[in-house]
């Protein structure tokens, strides 16, 4: 046999077992990666269902704090009606839109039959047509009054 030609082959064989070693690694890499990514899609997932079982659940059955039922008041939306709001949210919308105009929680407070002298009885009004805001009911003027949404 011709050294040379002995010489050549067992330098190529050795490039392609070196190149094998890499592909091999490379596969591995790629293997798990894919792996990691099927990990992630299945945890996103679990993730994604999670927050539009809580959302649906938010929307629709009061919640719990310290064991105790608390009200929700659900946020403004086409498919939400003015009748789920409870009884007492009902009456203040009623309120704010039988007003001539924005009010102050105070106006509210009398046209309810709130008595206004007493801060504690107003604040708890306050807070309710704050609320009523946040969820998109009313709208509150810089001025800190209250209007019925356009």
């Amino acid at each position: 046999m011709d050294p040379e030609l002995v010489k050549r082959i067992t330098a190529r064989r050795a490039e392609l077992d070196e190149l094998e070693e890499q592909l091999v690694k490379e596969l591995s890499e790629v293997r798990a990666e894919r792996n990691e990514l099927a990990v992630a899609e299945r945890v996103l997932e679990r993730v994604s269902e999670q927050l539009t079982d809580e959302r649906a659940s938010a929307m629709s059955a009061p919640g719990q704090v310290g064991g105790r039922a608390v009200m929700l008041i659900p946020h403004r939306a086409p498919d939400v009606e003015e009748a789920m709001l409870p009884p007492d949210y009902q009456r203040i919308l009623a309120a704010v839109r039988q007003a001539a105009g924005p009010v102050m929680a105070r106006q509210v407070g009398e046209m309810l039959g709130v008595d206004i002298s007493v801060r504690g009885k107003l604040e708890p009004l306050r807070g309710k047509l704050v609320r009523l805001v946040d969820r998109g009911w009313l709208r509150k003027l810089p001025d800190g009054r209250f209007a019925t949404r356009l």
